[in-house]
């Protein structure tokens, strides 16, 4: 099956709600605006239920199929942005200053939106397909707050499943694996102190600039020298401050970073080798440091059997060879990972094609990707939920 003619049709409108989203981006659990309008187009279509606040600003819509009661199937976008002053230039631009939406969760948002319209229209099923629009993705854990708000229970969901654009894969294309497809992540910070002083006379100090750059080189070590080698971690500091002069040596300094593992006794690995090297590093020149550990989002892990239905759905749309069923793992981190642990169900990637990358201030959602997500979505359901 290719892509629905009905979704095709539906590109331009779906095209026009995207990038009124896009211009109006919202952050964390501040999406008030989007989830209102989120809100106002699900009752438009006929949704039999639209539930919102739930994950504090999630919206759930209901539709109910014209087989009567059954299984109910979750579909899952994001609503949220990011801190981001945009730069694309494109017409519909981000009209709010350092605000932008550089990971396409507006295109994840329309794209759902129009699957929502069109099997509202159709009921071509059994059961009933709840459209799940989460707040703060990128760092706040929306979709684990909403799992805790009961959401699973509430409306019966035994299956969930969730879409991402993934630039540099063609437009048309999708890709997923089974197991383990993006990392849990965790953030660290810490700060060492040791003994300020003149810079001139640096034997009077305990600098502790040179402490702290001798843990960043030694943080990479971790994953050279104590992982096996066909494992994945990745550690990276990505802030490094100290000092507000050029002849002081300040007392303290502070580096912070972030950690991603595809499996969880990797992570206890290197949250352990961490604390191990940087206390031992701090008392071998005198100085004392402080770790502050924080455990994030877990595994995105895809369960089997769904994995091999959504890959089936995928090649059903776009065909066999525009479709990777064992693409590498992403060493990215996605909230998604929370619904993933409370029901089986799936994640893939859609081509957004020659684009900026994500999170880059230059990127925007490629529309042209549009038809293929919305047929993708009504198939997966139609399919999952034989009349």
């Amino acid at each position: 099956m290719p892509v629905l003619n009905r979704a095709a049709e539906l590109q331009e409108e779906i095209t026009e709600w995207r990038r009124h989203i896009h211009q109006n981006p919202e952050l964390l659990f501040d999406v008030h605006q989007t989830a209102a309008f989120v809100e106002s187009k699900l009752k438009e279509f006929g949704c039999d239920e639209v539930v919102t606040g739930l994950g504090r600003t999630g919206v759930v819509g209901i539709i109910r199929g014209n087989g009567g009661d059954g299984t109910t199937i979750g579909l899952r976008a994001d609503m949220d942005a990011l801190p981001i002053t945009e730069t694309s230039g494109v017409p519909h631009a981000s009209v709010t200053a350092g605000k932008m939406h550089a990971c396409g969760h507006d295109g994840h948002t329309a794209m759902l939106l129009g699957a929502a319209k069109y099997l509202a229209e159709t009921r071509n099923f059994s059961g009933s397909v709840a459209v799940i629009f989460q707040p703060a993705e990128e760092g706040g854990g929306g979709g684990n707050e909403m799992v805790k708000d009961g959401m699973m229970e509430r409306f019966g969901i035994e299956k969930v499943f969730g879409m991402h654009n993934m630039p540099g894969l063609p437009v048309g294309a999708f890709a997923t694996r089974s197991g383990a497809i993006m990392a849990g992540t965790a953030e660290f910070t810490i700060t060492i102190t040791g003994k300020g002083g003149h810079a001139a006379m640096p034997n009077t100090t305990i600098d502790p600039i040179v402490i702290t750059s001798h843990i960043v080189t030694g943080l990479q070590t971790i994953a050279s020298r104590n992982l096996d080698p066909v494992q994945s971690l990745v550690i990276s500091v990505t802030k490094f401050h100290a000092g507000d002069a050029y002849n002081v040596i300040p007392e303290t300094a502070e580096i912070a970073g972030t950690v991603r593992t595809l499996k969880a006794e990797v992570a206890e690995q290197a949250e352990q080798r961490i604390r191990e090297l940087v206390e031992g590093i701090a008392v071998a020149h005198g100085a004392t440091a402080a770790i502050k550990y924080d455990v994030n989002y877990p595994v995105t892990y895809n369960h089997a059997e769904e994995t091999e239905f959504a890959t089936g759905i995928a090649r059903d749309i776009a065909g066999d060879a525009q479709v990777e069923g064992s693409v590498n793992p992403v060493m990215g981190g996605e909230d998604f990972s929370y619904m993933l642990e409370a029901r089986p169900g799936s994640f893939i990637f859609i081509g957004n094609g020659d684009t900026a990358n994500l999170h880059h201030p230059k990127y925007d959602f490629n529309d042209e990707i549009i038809p293929h997500g919305v047929s993708y979505w009504v198939k997966l359901a139609e399919t999952a939920l034989v009349r």
